[in-house]
């Protein structure tokens, strides 16, 4: 019992930590190995972003242990910004299971859209 809730509590620890950015120094695994991921590169102040924010979190919860979403704020991590050579925020990236980019979207991206991208990619 005390392990699972040791696993939780580091699930959950992990989980904000992906999504809130903070010195995101694991963005050298990104994207995630073996998984569909989804990159939403943004910032917290941003008003598309914002609108986003909830959907991301949704989708998290609903793609758990079948894709990967992550949020990364390049005004508090700008050197994401080049690394993934963005022009604007939002941007969303989308990659298959071998890691492969397959398509990227500047600007807000509605929950339908993301999922239509997901699920073809986890198709």
């Amino acid at each position: 019992m005390f392990m699972r809730l040791q696993c939780m509590i580091m699930s959950v620890f992990f989980s904000l930590f992906v999504f809130s950015g903070l010195a995101y120094a694991e963005s050298e695994l990104l994207p995630v190995p073996n998984t569909v991921t989804m990159i939403d590169l943004g910032a917290d102040a941003c008003i598309p972003c914002k609108m986003m924010a909830p959907i991301l979190v949704k989708l998290r919860s609903e793609y758990e242990g079948k894709a990967a979403i992550v949020f990364i704020d390049v005004w508090k991590n700008p050197t994401e910004a080049n690394k993934f050579g963005i022009k604007l925020i939002p941007t969303q990236i989308f990659y298959d299971k071998t890691g492969k980019e397959i398509t990227r979207h500047e600007g807000f991206m509605s929950e339908e859209d993301i999922k239509k991208q997901l699920d073809t990619l986890l198709n």
